[in-house]
């Protein structure tokens, strides 16, 4: 059942004091405005930056050796969501859940190719919704899907045409004026030139983002400004003075590097963005792993100081008093754990996400939730901490209450899905074979592969969170497992209208 507009009022209110501190760099971000405005008469602007491809957790190198000072400022303002979750590791179909609200088997999206307006035309986006209901809503970097679609982004979603938001990862080359500075690397996914901010995409989507703020200070209208770093995405090509951040004896190689006991050969994939497809793989040394890594922390370190120049102007403008800020990934990403790759998996270090909420004057600040919380959160979040009418549709869940008691509880479980083969609509009958659907709950991973034309469960997989957390052994052949196998399954069935098999999914 929906709040009342009173009670969603006094939810708004509750928040206004003090500011929200977290550490870690592991965050996503909302943060809103002072007490004076919390009235329809001065509604709250959104700033909604997105990262791409940054993991939730380092522990690999520990936390010390990120150097994120601009994100570990901004979860100083904020509620550090520790157990934050997409639907899909993969960009296409994280990104359209997000922006709809919906889940992926209500989209009908699970690849890289499909548009969710050739699925659901009439859906009303996150930043449509704001359109519709009197804000200017633009769009600068990577928020949607981008290059192999004829739609270009989401036009319907915006007052303005988006930019620099459609292109290739692989085009994101240095552009300098006069010779290009060599790079000092080997690998051909990694690329250190001496270069400045902006010869990279994500310079240039700083500076244009922080244009965006000065046009929009100068009005009185309410703006949903979304900026989309492609950073820490490979190719790992940050400048070189985010490489100099770090040491390349300080950088570990993977902990748990083995494929993990007793895991079903269906939840591999081949890692292909990383080390090329399986005709003429790469077969990775230290040397080139350990560089790989080193890569993933420059441009960690570069996305962050972009990220930390739109914040700055918008302190300078005064805007940061009236604007709700959101920062997100849109999935995970594997360095070398369990044998693994880049993402399209449905484990931890694929599914987990940053995720912080932070209002000036909130009275969560400094603290960190434990709740569940999955990333399709977000559109009736905002919408009802901006006190818009409750949008119809949408199968997220408010994280709302966990702004003002930081223990409370979102969700008794978190869903990630995800199909093989991975990238299953290059393939020659561009069907799955099987669609794997893991839920996470506070204590355990629990993940069953299902037959995609029968819905039979062919594969299960039970990682315990509580005595290891790498899930580096799979225990559900473990008899003793037995009663968690079953708790867990029968979560997983009460969701079925959420998580219907494949089969079940196809034309009539």
């Amino acid at each position: 059942m929906q709040d009342s507009p009173e009670k969603r009022s006094h939810h708004v209110l509750a928040h206004r004091f003090p500011l929200l501190r977290a550490a870690g760099w592991i965050s996503i971000v909302i943060a809103f405005a002072s007490s004076t405005c919390l009235v329809a008469a001065d509604p709250f602007n959104v700033l909604f930056i997105a990262a791409d491809d940054l993991r939730n957790d380092l522990g690999c190198y520990g936390h010390s050796l990120v150097r994120t000072p601009n994100l570990d400022q901004l979860a100083g303002r904020g509620l550090v969501f520790n157990n934050a979750y997409c639907q899909q590791a993969v960009c296409n179909p994280a990104r359209a859940s997000l922006m709809t609200g919906r889940r992926l088997d209500t989209l009908r999206i699970w690849n890289l190719s499909t548009h969710f307006r050739t699925q659901m035309p009439d859906v009303v986006t996150l930043p449509q919704y704001f359109k519709q209901h009197g804000y200017f809503t633009q769009n600068v970097g990577k928020i949607y899907h981008n290059w192999i679609h004829q739609i270009h982004g989401d036009p319907d979603s915006w007052s303005v045409p988006a930019e620099l938001h459609f292109a290739n990862h692989g085009s994101d080359k240095a552009q300098v004026a006069g010779a290009l500075p060599a790079s000092s690397t080997n690998s051909p996914k990694c690329e250190c030139r001496d270069v400045p901010d902006e010869a990279y995409f994500d310079g240039r989507v700083a500076k244009l983002a922080i244009e965006a703020l000065q046009e929009r200070a100068s009005t009185q209208e309410p703006f949903f400004l979304a900026v989309g770093f492609w950073k820490p995405h490979s190719p790992f090509n940050a400048p070189k003075k985010y490489w100099d951040l770090y040491q390349r004896e300080q950088i570990s190689l993977p902990t748990h590097p083995e494929w993990p006991l007793d895991a079903p050969q269906i939840a591999w994939h081949d890692s292909r963005e990383i080390l090329g497809n399986s005709k003429s793989q790469t077969q990775p040394t230290p040397e080139w792993i350990r560089e790989l890594r080193h890569g993933y922390l420059a441009n960690i370190s570069y996305m962050d100081a972009q990220v930390g120049k739109v914040l700055d102007e918008l302190e300078r403008l005064k805007l940061d008093r009236t604007t709700i800020i959101v920062f997100w990934s849109d999935h995970g990403y594997h360095l070398g754990e369990q044998s693994l790759f880049a993402k399209t998996s449905n484990f931890e270090l694929d599914a987990r996400v940053p995720l912080i909420i932070s209002v000036p004057n909130m009275e969560s600040a400094g603290k960190s939730t434990d709740s569940l919380a999955e990333l399709l959160d977000l559109y009736p979040t905002l919408a009802d901490l901006c006190q818009l009418p409750p949008p119809d549709g949408i199968e997220g869940k408010r994280l709302t209450p966990l702004l003002e008691d930081s223990k409370a509880s979102a969700r008794d479980f978190a869903l990630t899905q995800h199909p093989r083969p991975a990238y299953y609509d290059r393939e020659p009958d561009q069907q799955p074979t099987h669609m794997g659907y893991s839920i996470r709950t506070q204590t355990h991973r629990y993940t069953e592969w299902r037959d995609w034309k029968t819905g039979l469960t062919t594969d299960l997989e039970l990682y315990d969170h509580q005595s290891a957390s790498d899930e580096t052994r799979n225990l559900a052949n473990d008899p003793q497992q037995r009663s968690a196998i079953e708790f867990h399954a029968k979560l997983l069935a009460e969701a079925q209208p959420l998580v219907a098999p494949g089969w079940q999914l196809q034309p009539k």
